[in-house]
């Protein structure tokens, strides 16, 4: 029997989530109240634990209603990867087998789920979806072992460059680095000709993850020229959002940035630093996190479609919008933003 919850609202799921292994900050009531706030999308978890008993498993999702891309159900929106919390294939074929039911009844387009590792259950119903490439970093060397990794030109000698330009260095949560954080986002996303995801957002983050979220910002003189958003969720670091002023990337902030995360994460006695996913085609930013030393493996999401409706509506979506984005002014980009990112989950 497969049952289903709402994870804010049922304090069973913080509780699971903090004692399981394999969990991530993107499982916690944290994310999911964000997204809920942010963009409107309901959380629910399908599990084979009943009504008032200890959580065993657990698969988490937000259904997306949008009247621009359909009706789906994602594990999880904007998450790089929400790994299935079940620990038998049994448990996930009998969870699967509900999905495939729950697809159909209410006529959703298709379910995707996002794992890291877990095999999903070998069902017909189940079709691969986009693939990603991701890289974890080991922290557990030495300092010194692990900078001597880095890639000596890109990595090594932009720190060092960085240090010689004394680069003014800040972390924090507060509004005035949000802002400095959001503004170099822009510019960031106005060069990518993609929208800036609303500063609504990194507002419910700061305010749900309060504790688990520091904005790093670089800045030459009193300009900023690089920031950095990362999450932590047990001994793990996670590197979720990166912009630039493009213009001073010769002074190196960006690698200076991630090396301070990286030194600070250290300090905490963290041990895994995610890199985050990164687009198959987007070579410069593979590289980019290949010359840290990191472990690169295949991110693979899959989807449980419905017969006739395999349309990825919201990349065509994303395709139209990066060419309508360009030379936009600010005003009407982040406008854009705000409306369309609730329809691109």
């Amino acid at each position: 029997m497969v049952y289903t919850f709402n994870p804010v609202e049922d304090p069973r799921w913080a509780e699971f989530v903090q004692g399981h292994p394999r969990s991530s900050v993107f499982h916690t009531t944290g994310w999911l109240e964000a997204l809920h706030r942010t963009y409107g999308y309901e959380p629910i978890v399908y599990t084979t634990s009943p009504p008032g008993a200890m959580l065993t498993n657990g698969i988490v999702f937000c259904r997306v209603s949008s009247w621009l891309t359909g009706r789906r159900m994602v594990s999880l929106p904007f998450a790089d990867h929400c790994e299935p919390l079940v620990e038998s294939p049994e448990q996930g074929q009998e969870v699967f087998r509900s999905l495939q039911g729950t697809l159909d009844r209410e006529k959703l387009k298709y379910i995707e789920i996002r794992p890291l590792s877990v095999d999903l259950p070998a069902e017909p119903c189940i079709q691969k979806s986009n693939m990603f490439c991701f890289h974890v970093l080991d922290l557990r060397p030495a300092l010194d072992n692990l900078f001597r990794r880095f890639q000596k030109d890109s990595i090594q000698r932009k720190i060092r460059r960085a240090e010689r330009e004394a680069l003014c260095y800040e972390k924090g949560c507060s509004e005035v680095l949000l802002n400095k954080f959001y503004r170099l986002l822009l510019l960031t996303r106005q060069r990518h000709n993609l929208p800036p995801q609303p500063i609504e957002w990194f507002r419910n983050l700061i305010t749900l993850l309060r504790g688990q979220l520091t904005i790093r910002v670089a800045s030459y003189g009193q300009r900023p020229i690089g920031s950095i958003l990362t999450l932590t969720h047990g001994d793990t670091l996670v590197y979720k959002y990166g912009c630039s002023d493009a213009s001073y990337h010769n002074l190196g902030g960006m690698p200076f940035l991630f090396w301070k995360a990286i030194q600070e994460a250290k300090g905490r006695g963290m041990q895994v630093f995610d890199f985050g996913r990164s687009e198959t085609t987007n070579q410069g930013l593979i590289r980019f996190k290949d010359q840290w030393g990191t472990t690169r493996s295949v991110l693979a999401y899959s989807r449980i479609c419905a017969r006739g409706r395999h349309k990825m509506a919201e990349e065509q979506l994303t395709q139209v919008a990066k060419r309508l984005f360009a030379r936009m002014p600010d005003g009407l980009f982040i406008a854009a933003g705000r409306l369309l990112y609730r329809h691109i989950a």
